[in-house]
Protein backbone atom coordinates (compact mmCIF):
# COMPACT_ATOMS: atom_id res chain seq x y z
CA UNK A 1 0.00 0.00 0.00
CA UNK A 2 0.87 3.47 -0.78
CA UNK A 3 2.33 5.43 2.12
CA UNK A 4 -0.23 8.25 3.29
CA UNK A 5 0.85 11.61 5.29
CA UNK A 6 3.31 14.56 5.36
CA UNK A 7 7.24 14.08 6.04
CA UNK A 8 8.19 16.97 8.85
CA UNK A 9 11.24 18.83 7.92
CA UNK A 10 13.59 16.61 9.66
CA UNK A 11 13.06 13.84 7.78
CA UNK A 12 13.38 15.31 4.60
CA UNK A 13 16.51 17.10 5.02
CA UNK A 14 17.77 13.33 5.95
CA UNK A 15 16.03 11.74 2.75
CA UNK A 16 19.44 12.61 0.60
CA UNK A 17 21.25 10.91 3.09
CA UNK A 18 19.20 7.99 3.36
CA UNK A 19 19.12 7.37 -0.14
CA UNK A 20 22.51 7.46 -0.46
CA UNK A 21 23.05 4.83 2.41
CA UNK A 22 20.61 2.62 0.20
CA UNK A 23 22.48 2.91 -2.37
CA UNK A 24 25.34 2.56 -1.17
CA UNK A 25 24.21 -0.57 0.56
CA UNK A 26 22.83 -2.46 -2.78
CA UNK A 27 25.81 -1.08 -5.22
CA UNK A 28 28.44 -1.76 -2.96
CA UNK A 29 30.13 1.17 -4.01
CA UNK A 30 29.99 5.26 -3.21
CA UNK A 31 27.19 7.54 -4.23
CA UNK A 32 27.88 10.55 -6.55
CA UNK A 33 25.30 13.71 -5.59
CA UNK A 34 24.68 15.85 -8.55
CA UNK A 35 22.82 18.84 -7.23
CA UNK A 36 21.42 21.42 -9.68
CA UNK A 37 20.19 25.02 -9.47
CA UNK A 38 20.79 24.46 -5.61
CA UNK A 39 19.84 28.18 -5.67
CA UNK A 40 16.58 28.25 -6.85
CA UNK A 41 14.19 27.47 -3.88
CA UNK A 42 16.03 30.40 -2.14
CA UNK A 43 15.32 32.88 -5.18
CA UNK A 44 11.79 31.72 -4.87
CA UNK A 45 11.69 30.96 -1.22
CA UNK A 46 13.20 35.26 -1.34
CA UNK A 47 10.20 36.62 -3.00
CA UNK A 48 7.45 35.17 -1.49
CA UNK A 49 8.34 35.57 1.70
CA UNK A 50 10.08 32.81 3.33
CA UNK A 51 13.34 33.12 2.79
CA UNK A 52 14.72 32.74 6.36
CA UNK A 53 13.25 29.37 6.87
CA UNK A 54 13.76 28.03 3.09
CA UNK A 55 17.93 28.85 4.14
CA UNK A 56 17.24 26.85 7.03
CA UNK A 57 15.77 24.11 5.45
CA UNK A 58 18.78 23.80 2.70
CA UNK A 59 21.32 24.12 5.51
CA UNK A 60 20.10 21.20 7.03
CA UNK A 61 19.45 19.31 4.16
CA UNK A 62 23.55 20.27 3.05
CA UNK A 63 24.65 19.34 6.14
CA UNK A 64 23.03 15.55 5.83
CA UNK A 65 23.58 15.39 2.12
CA UNK A 66 27.51 16.62 1.69
CA UNK A 67 28.72 16.69 5.24
CA UNK A 68 27.69 13.54 7.57
CA UNK A 69 27.38 11.64 5.01
CA UNK A 70 29.80 8.11 4.87
CA UNK A 71 28.12 7.57 1.76
CA UNK A 72 29.35 9.92 -0.30
CA UNK A 73 31.91 9.91 -2.86
CA UNK A 74 31.91 13.52 -4.28
CA UNK A 75 29.12 15.86 -5.15
CA UNK A 76 28.85 18.81 -7.85
CA UNK A 77 26.43 21.64 -6.61
CA UNK A 78 25.66 24.28 -9.50
CA UNK A 79 23.75 27.41 -9.17
CA UNK A 80 24.01 31.47 -10.00
CA UNK A 81 25.04 33.11 -6.84
CA UNK A 82 27.88 31.69 -4.80
CA UNK A 83 27.40 29.42 -2.11
CA UNK A 84 29.80 30.58 0.62
CA UNK A 85 27.61 33.95 2.21
CA UNK A 86 24.61 32.22 1.16
CA UNK A 87 23.19 31.91 4.72
CA UNK A 88 24.39 34.88 7.02
CA UNK A 89 23.61 35.56 10.82
CA UNK A 90 20.33 37.54 10.33
CA UNK A 91 18.67 34.76 8.32
CA UNK A 92 19.55 31.81 10.97
CA UNK A 93 20.30 33.22 14.29
CA UNK A 94 17.81 31.03 17.05
CA UNK A 95 15.81 33.35 19.41
CA UNK A 96 17.39 31.89 22.94
CA UNK A 97 20.56 33.36 23.95
CA UNK A 98 22.44 30.00 24.53
CA UNK A 99 21.47 29.19 20.70
CA UNK A 100 22.30 32.39 19.11
CA UNK A 101 25.69 32.57 20.81
CA UNK A 102 26.56 28.32 19.49
CA UNK A 103 25.67 29.69 16.49
CA UNK A 104 28.05 32.48 16.35
CA UNK A 105 31.30 30.37 16.66
CA UNK A 106 33.55 30.89 13.67
CA UNK A 107 33.59 27.18 12.97
CA UNK A 108 29.84 27.03 12.55
CA UNK A 109 29.47 30.44 10.10
CA UNK A 110 32.20 30.62 8.74
CA UNK A 111 30.99 28.17 5.17
CA UNK A 112 27.10 29.80 5.47
CA UNK A 113 24.83 26.86 4.00
CA UNK A 114 28.02 24.22 3.58
CA UNK A 115 29.02 24.60 6.94
CA UNK A 116 32.29 22.07 7.80
CA UNK A 117 33.31 21.55 4.32
CA UNK A 118 36.49 22.46 3.73
CA UNK A 119 37.58 20.50 0.48
CA UNK A 120 34.73 22.57 -1.38
CA UNK A 121 35.88 23.89 -4.73
CA UNK A 122 33.69 26.84 -5.66
CA UNK A 123 34.10 27.54 -9.71
CA UNK A 124 32.82 30.89 -11.00
CA UNK A 125 32.12 32.12 -14.68
CA UNK A 126 35.27 34.20 -14.09
CA UNK A 127 37.34 30.92 -13.64
CA UNK A 128 38.91 29.57 -16.57
CA UNK A 129 38.75 25.95 -15.50
CA UNK A 130 35.94 23.89 -16.65
CA UNK A 131 34.55 26.93 -18.62
CA UNK A 132 33.82 24.85 -21.72
CA UNK A 133 31.04 22.82 -20.12
CA UNK A 134 28.93 25.95 -18.66
CA UNK A 135 27.18 25.87 -22.16
CA UNK A 136 27.77 24.44 -25.93
CA UNK A 137 31.19 25.63 -27.96
CA UNK A 138 30.97 26.52 -31.22
CA UNK A 139 32.23 23.00 -32.42
CA UNK A 140 29.36 21.59 -30.66
CA UNK A 141 26.90 23.67 -31.69
CA UNK A 142 28.12 22.97 -35.66
CA UNK A 143 27.71 19.31 -34.75
CA UNK A 144 24.47 19.70 -33.67
CA UNK A 145 23.26 21.42 -36.06
CA UNK A 146 24.46 19.89 -38.55
CA UNK A 147 23.43 16.87 -37.36
CA UNK A 148 19.62 17.92 -37.94
CA UNK A 149 20.82 19.48 -41.38
CA UNK A 150 20.08 23.13 -40.30
CA UNK A 151 23.39 24.59 -40.78
CA UNK A 152 21.68 27.42 -42.88
CA UNK A 153 20.39 28.95 -39.16
CA UNK A 154 24.24 29.00 -37.96
CA UNK A 155 24.18 32.55 -38.52
CA UNK A 156 21.28 32.73 -36.51
CA UNK A 157 21.60 31.07 -33.98
CA UNK A 158 24.87 32.69 -33.26
CA UNK A 159 22.95 36.33 -33.25
CA UNK A 160 20.81 34.90 -30.83
CA UNK A 161 22.16 32.52 -28.47
CA UNK A 162 25.72 33.03 -28.31
CA UNK A 163 27.92 35.28 -26.68
CA UNK A 164 28.35 33.75 -22.86
CA UNK A 165 31.99 34.05 -21.84
CA UNK A 166 33.30 31.88 -19.11
CA UNK A 167 36.72 32.38 -18.47
CA UNK A 168 38.39 32.38 -21.30
CA UNK A 169 35.78 30.17 -23.30
CA UNK A 170 32.58 31.62 -25.29
CA UNK A 171 29.37 29.54 -25.59
CA UNK A 172 25.78 28.92 -26.50
CA UNK A 173 22.92 28.99 -24.39
CA UNK A 174 22.43 25.58 -23.89
CA UNK A 175 19.01 25.39 -22.64
CA UNK A 176 17.73 28.14 -25.77
CA UNK A 177 19.69 26.37 -27.91
CA UNK A 178 17.86 22.78 -27.74
CA UNK A 179 14.20 24.07 -27.02
CA UNK A 180 15.22 26.42 -30.74
CA UNK A 181 16.62 23.30 -32.62
CA UNK A 182 13.35 21.44 -31.25
CA UNK A 183 11.12 23.82 -32.69
CA UNK A 184 13.23 23.67 -35.96
CA UNK A 185 13.26 20.48 -36.70
CA UNK A 186 9.41 20.02 -35.66
CA UNK A 187 8.49 23.22 -37.69
CA UNK A 188 6.84 24.51 -34.64
CA UNK A 189 8.38 27.85 -35.81
CA UNK A 190 10.85 29.04 -38.58
CA UNK A 191 11.88 32.15 -36.43
CA UNK A 192 14.30 32.16 -33.06
CA UNK A 193 12.18 32.97 -29.97
CA UNK A 194 13.15 34.02 -26.80
CA UNK A 195 12.98 30.96 -24.98
CA UNK A 196 15.08 32.32 -21.55
CA UNK A 197 12.35 34.92 -21.53
CA UNK A 198 9.93 32.99 -19.02
CA UNK A 199 12.65 31.92 -16.15
CA UNK A 200 12.13 33.53 -12.61
CA UNK A 201 15.16 35.32 -12.97
CA UNK A 202 13.39 38.03 -14.92
CA UNK A 203 11.53 39.46 -12.24
CA UNK A 204 14.98 41.16 -11.10
CA UNK A 205 15.10 42.62 -14.77
CA UNK A 206 11.74 44.41 -14.05
CA UNK A 207 13.48 45.50 -10.59
CA UNK A 208 16.12 47.13 -12.09
CA UNK A 209 14.39 48.70 -14.65
CA UNK A 210 11.45 49.78 -12.48
CA UNK A 211 13.38 51.32 -9.76
CA UNK A 212 16.19 52.73 -12.24
CA UNK A 213 17.49 56.30 -11.28
CA UNK A 214 19.02 58.20 -13.98
CA UNK A 215 22.30 56.81 -14.05
CA UNK A 216 20.90 52.87 -14.63
CA UNK A 217 19.09 54.39 -16.99
CA UNK A 218 21.35 56.07 -18.88
CA UNK A 219 23.98 52.60 -18.56
CA UNK A 220 20.38 50.59 -19.94
CA UNK A 221 20.58 52.88 -22.78
CA UNK A 222 24.29 52.60 -23.03
CA UNK A 223 23.91 48.65 -23.13
CA UNK A 224 20.65 48.78 -25.38
CA UNK A 225 23.17 50.40 -27.94
CA UNK A 226 25.82 47.64 -27.89
CA UNK A 227 27.77 49.75 -25.07
CA UNK A 228 29.60 48.45 -21.84
CA UNK A 229 30.04 49.34 -18.62
CA UNK A 230 31.98 48.38 -15.74
CA UNK A 231 30.95 47.20 -12.30
CA UNK A 232 33.51 45.99 -9.03
CA UNK A 233 32.86 42.35 -8.98
CA UNK A 234 31.42 41.11 -6.01
CA UNK A 235 30.93 36.93 -6.40
CA UNK A 236 29.56 36.53 -2.99
CA UNK A 237 26.60 38.20 -3.10
CA UNK A 238 22.89 36.87 -1.41
CA UNK A 239 19.06 37.10 -2.28
CA UNK A 240 19.76 39.83 0.33
CA UNK A 241 21.97 41.54 -0.66
CA UNK A 242 20.53 42.14 -4.25
CA UNK A 243 18.79 45.57 -3.54
CA UNK A 244 21.29 46.77 -0.82
CA UNK A 245 23.03 48.50 -3.76
CA UNK A 246 22.92 49.23 -7.62
CA UNK A 247 26.57 47.25 -8.00
CA UNK A 248 24.80 44.19 -6.36
CA UNK A 249 21.78 44.75 -9.29
CA UNK A 250 24.23 44.66 -12.08
CA UNK A 251 26.28 42.01 -10.20
CA UNK A 252 23.43 39.47 -10.42
CA UNK A 253 22.19 39.95 -13.66
CA UNK A 254 26.03 38.78 -14.78
CA UNK A 255 26.38 35.65 -12.90
CA UNK A 256 22.65 34.64 -13.63
CA UNK A 257 23.75 35.10 -17.32
CA UNK A 258 21.94 38.47 -18.29
CA UNK A 259 25.02 40.27 -19.02
CA UNK A 260 28.60 38.89 -20.52
CA UNK A 261 32.06 40.15 -19.75
CA UNK A 262 34.43 41.42 -22.24
CA UNK A 263 37.41 42.42 -20.06
CA UNK A 264 38.29 42.26 -16.74
CA UNK A 265 40.81 44.25 -14.35
CA UNK A 266 42.03 44.86 -11.31
CA UNK A 267 42.06 48.22 -9.38
CA UNK A 268 42.73 49.23 -5.90
CA UNK A 269 42.58 45.53 -4.59
CA UNK A 270 38.99 44.82 -6.43
CA UNK A 271 38.51 42.82 -9.71
CA UNK A 272 36.20 45.27 -12.00
CA UNK A 273 34.14 43.75 -15.04
CA UNK A 274 33.48 45.35 -18.41
CA UNK A 275 29.95 44.28 -19.09
CA UNK A 276 27.94 43.72 -21.87
CA UNK A 277 24.51 42.46 -23.13
CA UNK A 278 25.24 39.28 -24.84
CA UNK A 279 23.32 38.27 -27.68
CA UNK A 280 19.41 39.29 -29.17
CA UNK A 281 17.27 36.85 -26.75
CA UNK A 282 18.75 38.99 -23.52
CA UNK A 283 18.31 42.58 -25.41
CA UNK A 284 15.06 41.41 -25.96
CA UNK A 285 14.16 40.54 -22.70
CA UNK A 286 15.14 43.82 -21.65
CA UNK A 287 13.46 45.75 -24.27
CA UNK A 288 10.30 43.69 -23.33
CA UNK A 289 10.21 44.78 -19.88
CA UNK A 290 11.12 48.25 -20.57
CA UNK A 291 8.01 48.41 -22.89
CA UNK A 292 5.80 46.63 -20.32
CA UNK A 293 7.05 48.98 -17.51
CA UNK A 294 6.87 52.32 -19.76
CA UNK A 295 3.58 51.52 -20.84
CA UNK A 296 2.38 50.76 -16.48
CA UNK A 297 4.46 54.09 -15.84
CA UNK A 298 1.90 56.10 -18.06
CA UNK A 299 -0.83 54.26 -17.32
CA UNK A 300 -0.51 55.74 -13.56
CA UNK A 301 0.13 59.15 -14.35
CA UNK A 302 -2.11 61.47 -14.78
CA UNK A 303 -1.24 63.10 -18.34
CA UNK A 304 -4.13 65.37 -18.64
CA UNK A 305 -1.78 68.67 -18.06
CA UNK A 306 -0.31 67.68 -21.41
CA UNK A 307 -4.07 67.68 -23.39
CA UNK A 308 -4.76 71.01 -21.26
CA UNK A 309 -1.59 72.66 -22.74
CA UNK A 310 -2.25 71.76 -26.36
CA UNK A 311 -5.78 73.00 -25.88
CA UNK A 312 -4.79 76.60 -24.91
CA UNK A 313 -1.89 76.84 -26.63
CA UNK A 314 0.71 76.19 -24.22
CA UNK A 315 3.78 75.56 -26.42
CA UNK A 316 6.31 75.86 -23.63
CA UNK A 317 4.38 73.89 -21.19
CA UNK A 318 3.67 71.34 -23.78
CA UNK A 319 7.48 70.44 -24.19
CA UNK A 320 8.34 70.85 -20.68
CA UNK A 321 5.98 67.87 -20.29
CA UNK A 322 6.90 65.95 -22.80
CA UNK A 323 10.91 66.19 -22.64
CA UNK A 324 10.12 65.39 -18.72
CA UNK A 325 8.74 62.38 -19.99
CA UNK A 326 11.71 61.38 -22.34
CA UNK A 327 14.29 62.30 -19.83
CA UNK A 328 12.16 59.82 -17.45
CA UNK A 329 12.12 56.78 -19.59
CA UNK A 330 14.60 54.15 -20.95
CA UNK A 331 15.04 53.93 -24.61
CA UNK A 332 16.10 51.01 -26.69
CA UNK A 333 15.43 53.08 -29.73
CA UNK A 334 17.31 54.93 -32.55
CA UNK A 335 15.39 58.58 -31.77
CA UNK A 336 13.84 58.40 -35.00
CA UNK A 337 10.58 59.96 -35.88
CA UNK A 338 9.02 57.18 -35.50
CA UNK A 339 10.09 56.62 -32.27
CA UNK A 340 8.64 60.08 -30.73
CA UNK A 341 5.80 59.40 -32.91
CA UNK A 342 4.60 56.57 -30.40
CA UNK A 343 6.09 57.93 -27.13
CA UNK A 344 3.78 60.91 -27.93
CA UNK A 345 1.23 58.68 -28.68
CA UNK A 346 1.16 56.61 -25.87
CA UNK A 347 0.93 59.91 -23.58
CA UNK A 348 -2.13 61.00 -25.43
CA UNK A 349 -3.61 57.76 -25.58
CA UNK A 350 -5.72 57.26 -22.29
CA UNK A 351 -6.90 60.84 -22.39
CA UNK A 352 -10.91 59.68 -22.05
CA UNK A 353 -11.99 62.70 -24.54
CA UNK A 354 -10.30 62.47 -27.72
CA UNK A 355 -10.14 60.37 -30.04
CA UNK A 356 -6.96 59.34 -31.87
CA UNK A 357 -6.27 59.14 -35.58
CA UNK A 358 -2.38 58.31 -36.39
CA UNK A 359 -0.62 58.03 -40.09
CA UNK A 360 -4.14 58.26 -41.76
CA UNK A 361 -4.27 60.05 -45.60
CA UNK A 362 -5.37 63.17 -45.40
CA UNK A 363 -5.25 66.37 -48.18
CA UNK A 364 -2.31 65.47 -50.64
CA UNK A 365 -0.42 63.08 -47.41
CA UNK A 366 -0.48 61.60 -44.56
CA UNK A 367 -0.71 63.36 -41.22
CA UNK A 368 0.98 61.90 -38.23
CA UNK A 369 -1.51 62.39 -35.16
CA UNK A 370 -4.85 64.25 -35.29
CA UNK A 371 -7.04 64.26 -31.89
CA UNK A 372 -10.79 64.98 -32.47
CA UNK A 373 -13.98 65.02 -29.65
CA UNK A 374 -16.61 63.38 -30.37
CA UNK A 375 -19.01 66.14 -30.67
CA UNK A 376 -18.31 67.60 -34.43
CA UNK A 377 -20.70 71.11 -34.16
CA UNK A 378 -19.01 72.21 -31.04
CA UNK A 379 -15.92 69.93 -30.84
CA UNK A 380 -12.00 70.45 -31.78
CA UNK A 381 -9.53 68.48 -33.56
CA UNK A 382 -5.59 68.89 -32.81
CA UNK A 383 -3.13 67.98 -35.70
CA UNK A 384 0.27 67.41 -34.77
CA UNK A 385 2.99 66.89 -37.17
CA UNK A 386 6.72 65.52 -35.39
CA UNK A 387 10.18 66.21 -36.80
CA UNK A 388 13.66 65.58 -35.74
CA UNK A 389 16.57 67.88 -35.55
CA UNK A 390 20.14 67.35 -36.29
CA UNK A 391 21.19 69.09 -33.45
CA UNK A 392 19.65 71.36 -30.32
CA UNK A 393 20.02 74.04 -32.54
CA UNK A 394 17.35 73.10 -35.57
CA UNK A 395 14.17 72.38 -32.93
CA UNK A 396 12.82 75.65 -33.85
CA UNK A 397 13.53 74.81 -37.44
CA UNK A 398 12.00 71.34 -37.59
CA UNK A 399 8.79 72.80 -35.90
CA UNK A 400 8.19 75.58 -38.95
CA UNK A 401 9.05 72.85 -41.26
CA UNK A 402 6.31 70.76 -39.57
CA UNK A 403 3.56 73.64 -39.70
CA UNK A 404 4.30 74.10 -43.39
CA UNK A 405 3.87 70.92 -44.32
CA UNK A 406 0.78 70.95 -42.38
CA UNK A 407 -0.49 73.75 -44.55
CA UNK A 408 1.40 72.68 -48.04
CA UNK A 409 -0.48 69.07 -47.91
CA UNK A 410 -3.63 69.98 -46.77
CA UNK A 411 -3.68 67.52 -43.33
CA UNK A 412 -7.18 69.08 -42.53
CA UNK A 413 -9.05 69.36 -45.58
CA UNK A 414 -10.37 65.42 -44.39
CA UNK A 415 -11.47 67.35 -41.08
CA UNK A 416 -13.20 70.26 -42.38
CA UNK A 417 -14.75 67.97 -44.51
CA UNK A 418 -16.01 66.28 -41.68
CA UNK A 419 -17.61 69.51 -40.32
CA UNK A 420 -14.83 70.85 -37.79
CA UNK A 421 -14.28 74.25 -37.07
CA UNK A 422 -12.52 74.72 -34.32
CA UNK A 423 -8.67 73.44 -35.36
CA UNK A 424 -5.27 73.43 -33.73
CA UNK A 425 -1.83 72.75 -35.62
CA UNK A 426 1.01 71.73 -33.92
CA UNK A 427 4.21 70.94 -34.92
CA UNK A 428 6.77 69.15 -32.13
CA UNK A 429 10.44 68.52 -33.09
CA UNK A 430 13.25 66.67 -31.05
CA UNK A 431 16.79 66.52 -30.55
CA UNK A 432 17.68 63.39 -28.37
CA UNK A 433 15.13 63.63 -25.25
CA UNK A 434 15.10 67.56 -26.31
CA UNK A 435 11.34 68.84 -27.44
CA UNK A 436 10.18 71.74 -28.88
CA UNK A 437 6.44 72.95 -29.75
CA UNK A 438 5.16 75.47 -31.70
CA UNK A 439 1.62 76.19 -32.72
CA UNK A 440 -0.10 77.62 -35.90
CA UNK A 441 -1.09 81.36 -35.10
Amino acid sequence: MPLKGKADSITVAKSIAILSKCLEKYHNQKVIILLDEYDVPLENAYFNGFYNEMVSFIRSLFESALKTNNSLKMAVVTGCLRISRESNVSALAETSEKRCKRFLEPSLYRDGLFTGLNNLKVVSVLDESYSEYFGFTQQETDSLLGFYDITYKTEEVKKWYDGYLFGNTEVYNPWSLINYVYDIIYKNTEFPKPYWSNTSSNSIVHELIENADDITRKELEELACGGIIEKPVHEDITYEDIYKSQDNLWNFLFFTGYLKAVKTGFIKRKIYISMTIPNEEILYIYENHIQEWALQRIEKQDLSGLLKAFEEGECEKAADIITGQLMDTISFYDYKEDYYHGFVTGLLKHNGRYIIKSNRESGLGWYDLVLKTQRIRKGRAIIIEFKVADSIHGLEKGCKKALEQIEKLHYDNDIIEEGYTDILKYGICFYKKECFVMKEE
